[in-house]
C-alpha cells in the first residue's frame, strides 16, 4: 500500500478561493436574476488587457516559433533565457537594487515558486509567518511537515508585523506590499527584519509581486535595496499584477549568490545551487513567446504602458478608499497596494459579512478569516475592477451601510 502524505489532512477542507466560488455557485443558482447583477471584487484577477507592447512581443515570438530556422525547443537550463534575466536585472537596477542576471531565475509565477521553495529546505523546519497572510505561505510548510508560528499584524501596528527577539524561527515569510492588508513596510521596518534574520541565521522569503504599486519614498520596491539583504533573502516576483500576466503566468525567484546555508555536515552550501537543481529536476522553464512578452514589460514602451494600467486600478483603489472613508469605515491599503483591507461593521464577523454583501448587494470581496486569526473581522475588496463597477459597487455598499 502507498503511504500518503498525512500532513495534507491537517490542511483546511477548502483552498480560501475555492470555498468562495462554492457560496458564489450556491447562490447564483437559487438567486438567478439576482446574480446577473454580481460584482466580483474579490480574487485579485486583473481585467484590463496586456499591453500593446506585450502582445506585439509574443505575436512575433509566436511567428518565430512557426519558422524552422527560429523555432524553438526545450530551454537549454529551464532558468529562463538570458535576455529577459538581462531585463530583469537593469530593472532592479532602476530603483537601487543589484540583482545581477545569473542570480534570477523565471518561473511561471509567483504562487507556484512560493509553495515550491520549500522543497529546497528540510521538514521540521520552524517558520514564521506574519498574520494575516497568503494562504499558500501557510499550506505549503503544512503539507511540507514544517512548524509554523506566527507574527501578529494587527489595527494597532498597522498590520506591519515586526520581529519579536525573543522568538526564534528558520525561515520567514514576509510580503510587501502585503495581500490581503496592503501595507507597506519602510526601509527601516525591513531593516529589522533583515537583522534579525541575520542574528537567527534565517532566511527571509520575501513576496514581492505587488512592487510595482509602491508610491511612497520610504518604501523600497525590493529587499535587496536593504543592507545586509541579499546574505539573508530570497526574493520571489510576478508579472501578474504588474504587467496583467495573471492568465500568461510569468514571474521570477532572485536568490544571491552569497545567500549560503550549512549542511547537516557544518559545509556552506549556496541556496541558488540547490534551486537551480530542484527547477532542473521539476519544471522545463516558461515558453518561448510568454517570455519575449515579459521582456516587452521591461522595455521604455512597455513600461509606460503597463505604468497606465496600473494607475487604472490606483484609482479604482481611491474611490474605494473614498467610500470607506465617507462610511467612517477603518481600512489599511491602497496607497501602495491594489488591495483594501476593511474593517466588517458593528464587529461582524468577515464571513458574515461576505455573506451579507453577497446577498443583499450582489458584491464579492474576500473575507478576511481566510488569510488568519487576525483577519476575523476584517475584509478585503479588490481594484481590479471596472471604473464604472468599481464605482457601482461603492455605491451599493453606501447604500447598504448609511
Amino acid at each position: 500500500m502507498a503511504k500518503l502524505n498525512e500532513n495534507f489532512f491537517k490542511l483546511k477542507k477548502n483552498y480560501l478561493f475555492i470555498e468562495i466560488a462554492k457560496r458564489i455557485k450556491a447562490y447564483s443558482e437559487t438567486n438567478p436574476e439576482k446574480a446577473k447583477r454580481l460584482i466580483r471584487m474579490g480574487i485579485g484577477d486583473v481585467t484590463l488587457p496586456l499591453a500593446p507592447a506585450v502582445v506585439e512581443a509574443m505575436q512575433k515570438a509566436c511567428a518565430e516559433m512557426g519558422v524552422k530556422e527560429t523555432f524553438r525547443g526545450y530551454e537549454d537550463s529551464g532558468a529562463g533565457y538570458d535576455f529577459l534575466k538581462e531585463a530583469i536585472s537593469k530593472y532592479y537596477k532602476g530603483f537601487g537594487a543589484d540583482v545581477s542576471a545569473d542570480e534570477i531565475r523565471i518561473s511561471d509565477g509567483a504562487k507556484s515558486d512560493c509553495g515550491n521553495i520549500i522543497d529546497i529546505f528540510g521538514s521540521g523546519n520552524i517558520v514564521l509567518v506574519t498574520d494575516p497572510a497568503y494562504p499558500v505561505y501557510v499550506d505549503s510548510n503544512i503539507m511540507n511537515g514544517n512548524e509554523v508560528i506566527f507574527a501578529n499584524s494587527t489595527e494597532e501596528n498597522g498590520f506591519a508585523a515586526m520581529p519579536d527577539k525573543n522568538v526564534k524561527a528558520d525561515l520567514i515569510y514576509l510580503c510587501s506590499p502585503n495581500n490581503p492588508t496592503g501595507s507597506a513596510y519602510t526601509y527601516a521596518q525591513l531593516k529589522e527584519w533583515v537583522d534579525y534574520a541575520t542574528a537567527n541565521n534565517a532566511v527571509i522569503i520575501y513576496d514581492a509581486a505587488y512592487e510595482a504599486f509602491i508610491t511612497e519614498d520610504d518604501v523600497p520596491r525590493s529587499i535587496f535595496c536593504v543592507e545586509g539583504a541579499k546574505k539573508c533573502a530570497i526574493e520571489i516576483c510576478s508579472l501578474s499584477k504588474t504587467a496583467g500576466f495573471t492568465g500568461t503566468r510569468c514571474g521570477y525567484t532572485v536568490i544571491p549568490n552569497e545567500l549560503v546555508q550549512k549542511d547537516s555536515a557544518g559545509q556552506d552550501v549556496r541556496l541558488a545551487d540547490i534551486w537551480a537543481r530542484r527547477q532542473g529536476s521539476k519544471f522545463n522553464g516558461v515558453s518561448y513567446p510568454v517570455q519575449r512578452g515579459a521582456e516587452a514589460v521591461f522595455s521604455a514602451e512597455g513600461q509606460k504602458q503597463c505604468r497606465e494600467n496600473i494607475a487604472y486600478y490606483q484609482e479604482n483603489a481611491r474611490i474605494i478608499a473614498s467610500a470607506c472613508d465617507e462610511l467612517g469605515i477603518k481600512y489599511t491599503g491602497g496607497v501602495n497596494s491594489p488591495y483594501i483591507w476593511l474593517k466588517c461593521p458593528n464587529g461582524m464577523d468577515s464571513w458574515a459579512f461576505f455573506d451579507k454583501l453577497l446577498s443583499e448587494i450582489q458584491v464579492v470581496g474576500t473575507p478576511g478569516a481566510g488569510f488568519g486569526k487576525n483577519g476575523g473581522n476584517w475584509f478585503r475588496l479588490t481594484a481590479f475592477s471596472t471604473h464604472e463597477l468599481t464605482k457601482e459597487a461603492m455605491e451599493r455598499l453606501k447604500g447598504l451601510l448609511k
